[in-house]
């Protein structure tokens, strides 16, 4: 074997036993997954943020429509709204969709709309329609009312890579009236 040969096997050791390249290779294989994994977190973690804001909205109006000594003004009802999509933040509450209700309960468990409002482009309910409830509330307040708040909100992903789609997230609630009383409304 010549002399060239020698050195050219030499070389071609040096360079198998090489690994100093290895760690950004592996990186550069690894950092897409890495980032994708990130974001995904990211998204994640923002929806179930919102999510939590959207119940804690939904709760706080139901919860004061149902502290009302039996009538309130729409004024009172608007700044119940207002209150609630403030609570919205920092995520847009322009986009939460919210309805209050009032409804009575008869003796047979059939819950009927009093009343019902809406903000923000929802849809309130019609009067005297028929509003189907959990047992368990029809249980505990037949020949009642029960003030039903609901809101519902489109989680659009920060990324939009890993999560592509808008996620529409909803909560409702219910509230017997603090004052045992029904709770009317007028402007």
């Amino acid at each position: 074997m010549g002399a060239g040969a020698c050195v050219m096997i030499k070389k071609i050791r040096q360079f198998l036993d090489n690994a100093r390249g290895v760690a950004a290779v592996e990186f550069a294989l690894i950092i897409p997954l890495l980032l994708t994994m990130f974001i995904g977190s990211v998204d994640l973690s923002q929806g179930i943020s919102t999510d939590r804001k959207l119940a804690n909205a939904v709760s706080t109006l139901g919860d004061l429509v149902a502290q009302a000594p039996g009538n309130i003004r729409q004024n009172i009802l608007d700044d119940y709204f207002s209150a609630s999509q403030a609570i919205m933040l920092p995520y847009d509450g322009s986009r939460a969709q919210l309805i209050v209700s009032v409804a009575h309960i008869d003796n047979d468990g059939v819950a009927r709309i009093l009343w019902s409002r809406a903000h923000n482009g929802a849809s309130a309910h019609t009067q005297d329609s028929v509003y189907s409830l959990p047992s368990e509330i029809t249980d505990i307040a037949r020949d009642a009312y029960v003030v039903i708040s609901e809101g519902s909100y489109e989680y659009r992903p920060v990324g939009g890579f890993v999560l592509k789609a808008n996620i529409p997230l909803y909560k409702e609630f219910f509230y017997l009236p603090r004052f045992g009383e029904v709770i009317t409304q007028n402007g």
